[in-house]
């Protein structure tokens, strides 16, 4: 941690408070539990995990992909108080996995799947909130998946919001981003004000004032408090607290419990794992972060979460880009974004519920659209079709299912481009003249049987070939069968065949005496 940043970090820290603080609500009422549980976990994965991990930009906290997992689970287990039970024994779990190295899987992850993902969850931004955008909050706020909770999907959503919006909301979400791409155009000129004060706070407190205006001189127009923030608490430390459902330690000799633990523990751990992979893209300062340290720090907070009645916590993408967006340098501004969730619950609730969702709406729709930007695009087109094809179908498959599933898509099309990749280098065919050579390179697999056999039957009548597999440590029992054959009918077809061997090679074909 950096706190010679601390003016970034702090600047950023606020933007992603109030990013959160929405998220954190939709995501409880999603998941048919407390409100005050995805607020405690959004603390937690703020304070706890941000100060464990060494991710610079990472943010954590509930995630809007485990809302159908936890809504079952609750459902399932019969309470809350056991649910938060098998919270706990995820968070363990969690720390399992870390001490096993199991975060070593992130660095498996393309390239082209994570950049894709990135930019599936700007397009998501953008079009999940253009109803709240409206003043249409029918769906929760955090919603990702393409199928929603209450029947639609993102595009029905869209229309049935245009057909439903509400004039003053709309109209606050677009002078509150007049002001945001004004500062932001004000900030890069330099100007010191413009740099440390975020954008994005000026918005809202501008948006406020707005709707008590329009409260007393328009009423017509005033957003009414079904599409405010709805904070379920008045203040104090002892209402936040007289909420917490610890765990149901009774409920220990239930395999379900366990069952459940577990599957908590993996997906989130994968949801983690991908956010922080996203995260060390966006860094403009290309720092790593360190796999398993994260999955520490997430088993550690899952269990404190679990312990004091909270959510699971990831990290989450979307508070994870709101936090680059912001201009974060550190880790400083996960944590104090923590912080100002604590101290918003305790103390100045009642003025957070006169932030109008369509002002937080247009917030998201920025970072979403910085996620997304054309450019980016074209970008990952420049660079061919064996990563844009997979970047296309992450988007696609995101965008029309959920984070998890899509990425699933994203990474089996991905894998057959590399894998496709790499059997079209290990085997090379070159010639000059009559005279052909066939090289290996590295190993020499099954799946370049089909790619030896049309070498094969390009080489003509009268010709020479060298096959060298003095290069290659493992060459397929399949390969060396195709090879004899071949040279079985070589004198038929007039065509001298020379093998070149080497002492390294372990085929015993290629082994020089």
């Amino acid at each position: 941690m950096n706190l010679t940043t601390w003016k970034y970090d702090l600047r950023s820290s606020l933007v992603v408070f109030l990013v959160a603080l929405p998220l954190c609500l939709g995501v409880s009422l999603a998941s048919s539990a407390p409100l005050s549980s995805g607020l405690i976990a959004g603390m937690i994965g703020g304070i706890v995990v941000g100060f464990i991990s060494n991710s610079p930009l990472s943010v954590s906290g509930p995630a809007a992909g485990l809302t159908v997992i936890v809504a079952g689970a609750i459902s399932d287990l019969g309470s809350f108080n056991a649910f938060t039970l098998s919270v706990f024994l995820a968070g363990i779990i969690q720390i399992i996995f870390s001490f096993a190295r199991g975060g070593n899987i992130g660095n498996y992850f393309p390239t082209s799947v994570i950049k894709g993902m990135l930019a599936a969850i700007g397009l998501i931004l953008i079009l999940k909130q253009l109803p709240h955008f409206v003043g249409y909050d029918a769906d929760f706020f955090g919603d990702e998946s393409f199928n929603q909770l209450d029947g639609q999907n993102t595009f029905t959503e869209i229309s049935r919001a245009i057909q439903s919006s509400h004039f003053g909301s709309t109209l606050i979400a677009i002078l509150a981003m007049v002001v945001m791409l004004q500062w932001d155009k004000a900030a890069s000129r330099g100007k010191m004000f413009f740099q440390i004060v975020p954008g994005p706070l000026i918005a809202v407190l501008a948006s406020v004032i707005i709707n008590q205006f329009f409260q007393f001189f328009i009423p017509e127009l005033t957003v009414l408090d079904k599409h405010l923030v709805d904070l379920p608490f008045k203040g104090g430390v002892g209402e936040l607290f007289y909420t917490l459902s610890p765990p149901d330690w009774t409920q220990l000799n239930r395999f379900e419990i366990y069952k459940t633990a577990l599957i908590l523990a993996i997906v989130a751990s994968i949801e983690s794992l991908l956010s922080v992979e996203a995260a060390d893209k966006i860094d403009e300062e290309g720092r790593s972060t360190s796999k398993n340290r994260e999955l520490f720090a997430q088993g550690f907070g899952n269990a404190i979460s679990g312990l004091v009645g909270g959510l699971p916590v990831t990290a989450v993408i979307v508070r994870t880009s709101a936090n680059a967006a912001g201009g974060a340098k550190s880790k400083l501004s996960t944590i104090l974004h923590g912080f100002w969730l604590f101290l918003c619950v305790v103390s100045i609730s009642p003025l957070l519920n006169l932030i109008p969702l369509s002002c937080l709406a247009s917030i998201l729709i920025l970072v979403g659209y910085k996620l997304t930007k054309p450019q980016i695009i074209k970008k990952m087109y420049v660079r061919g079709l064996n990563q844009f094809i997979p970047f296309i179908v992450t988007i696609t498959a995101i965008l029309f299912t959920d984070l998890l599933i899509g990425i699933m898509i994203g990474m089996i099309v991905g894998f057959i481009f590399v894998m496709r990749s790499n059997i079209h280098k290990s085997i090379v065919l070159v010639n000059e003249g009559n005279l052909y050579l066939i090289r290996f390179y590295k190993d020499v697999s099954f799946l370049q049987k089909s790619i030896m056999m049309k070498m094969l039957h390009k080489i003509p009548e009268d010709s020479y070939l060298v096959i060298d597999g003095s290069k290659s440590v493992y060459v397929d029992d399949d390969i060396v069968e195709l090879i004899e054959d071949f040279i079985k009918r070589a004198q038929s077809i007039r065509v001298n065949v020379e093998l070149k061997k080497s002492p390294l090679a372990l085929s015993a074909m290629f082994k020089a005496e």
